[in-house]
């Protein structure tokens, strides 16, 4: 597929080449006090940024919350009526009036005082980052407080109100950017994103995630790969329960280079869920922070060498609030500033006496890496999955292949690729 001319080729950026889109008003999506979605996960991120020293110098963005216009590019009247009048519950019940439930008042989704407001903001984050960079004032930018990724057009979807990066994307698509490749590393799959574009082909959704037969949303099998003209530009990569950070990373580089490549997409956006964590509660995928690390690296790498650098990085899941998503997601944002923190670097004693406060409980961790293994043996074609000695191992990179090559089977002969070739 031949890239198109994109907005803002040629033109010079002014200010910050790369800002952090962030308002303390992300704190207030809260949903309730025993919710696994717990804005502390955000505020204990921005401490650890901010104690390593890179937030300092950088561009901070507040954003305005996303107004009503906006989330109607992906959302109904209706729908958007019925968060505000349930946000406006003085007891958490859900009115009468709300004949339809729109997926609001349940377990996962419970109300919450302005639910409408707190949300229009993490949607307008992501918002005014795609702004930033469609501009050209900015090549990257990261809004952690992003990444609803499950939000339908007219119901709420594991713990989504409004889905940003859909809305973000729609708000491209009108403002000069036709080739918009979105990746979603979440252990749970990007089903909304997806389901907003599936007829679009001048989106390419891909998601990997934690096996739809063992996890919720129970979607996103590699034989979902779009519809009409739009078919090979949704790609699902499905992995299995206990998913280490070199089988991972194997899958990942098997599969998101060659289609990026093949799409040459004039943007990259990345939804960064850290629930893919071997500690998250809600999964059960087993990658640390170092995999994650180079996860964001890798993604980077490819808006750098397909789309001019302009690299817009959401947050998403992730339930390991004080040990796993603090330190993810300031590598995420270092990721972003061209800020690497290494692996070994401790973790201020500031931040860890703030976080010995929320959770005095917590075994805090003391430096920002794991030890993770994140080398991983490339993947070289059917009929090469390399025999280590170990049983376990052996039978791990058997299950990991045969998923790579499912995917690549579905959709890379739709790409014009070869799915049999480890070169495209």
């Amino acid at each position: 597929m031949a890239a198109s001319s994109g907005p803002g080729r040629g033109t010079a950026t002014t200010g910050s080449d790369r800002v952090v889109v962030w308002s303390p008003d992300y704190l207030s999506y809260r949903w309730s006090p025993q919710h696994p979605m717990n804005p502390t996960r955000l505020d204990l991120t921005m401490a650890l940024a901010d104690g390593l020293g890179l937030i300092e110098g950088a561009e901070v963005v507040r954003p305005d919350a996303a107004s009503d216009a906006d989330l109607l590019r992906i959302h109904t009247p209706a729908y958007i009526d019925a968060v505000k009048l349930a946000g406006a519950s003085t007891d958490g019940a859900l009115p009468p009036e709300l004949e339809i439930r729109h997926g609001l008042g349940t377990d996962d989704n419970p109300i919450f005082p302005r639910m409408h407001e707190a949300s229009a903001v993490l949607a307008g984050g992501s918002l005014a980052a795609a702004k930033e960079i469609a501009s050209g004032r900015a090549r990257r930018a990261v809004s952690i407080g992003g990444g609803m990724h499950h939000a339908m057009a007219d119901w709420a979807s594991g713990f989504c109100v409004y889905n940003d990066a859909a809305i973000a994307i729609s708000w491209l698509l009108d403002n000069g950017f036709d080739r918009i490749a979105y990746i979603d590393i979440d252990a749970h799959h990007g089903d909304g994103v997806q389901h907003a574009f599936l007829g679009d082909p001048r989106v390419m959704t891909i998601s990997i995630h934690q096996h739809p037969a063992t996890l919720w949303p129970n979607t996103g099998w590699s034989s979902e790969v779009g519809a009409g003209a739009a078919e090979g530009t949704a790609i699902n990569l499905p992995v299995l329960p206990g998913t280490s950070d070199a089988l991972w990373l194997r899958g990942f580089h098997a599969v998101v280079p060659a289609a990026i490549a093949g799409f040459r997409p004039q943007i990259v956006i990345s939804q960064c869920g850290a629930d893919n964590h071997r500690e998250d509660p809600l999964a059960d995928l087993a990658l640390t922070v170092d995999g994650q690390r180079a996860a964001y690296l890798a993604m980077r790498d490819l808006a750098d060498r397909y789309s001019e650098g302009r690299w817009l990085a959401v947050g998403g899941g992730g339930y390991g609030l004080v040990r796993v998503v603090p330190r993810s997601w300031t590598h995420l944002i270092a990721a972003a500033l061209d800020r690497e923190v290494d692996l070994d670097t401790t973790i201020p004693d500031t931040w860890r006496e703030k976080a010995r406060v929320i959770a005095p409980s917590v075994d805090l961790p003391t430096t920002m890496g794991e030890g993770g293994d994140t080398k991983y043996l490339p993947w070289d074609g059917p009929g090469g999955t390399p025999e280590t000695g170990v049983a376990s191992m052996d039978r791990a990179l058997t299950r990991i292949d045969a998923a790579i090559i499912a995917t690549r089977r579905a959709t890379f002969p739709l790409l014009g690729l070869d799915p049999e070739d480890p070169r495209d």
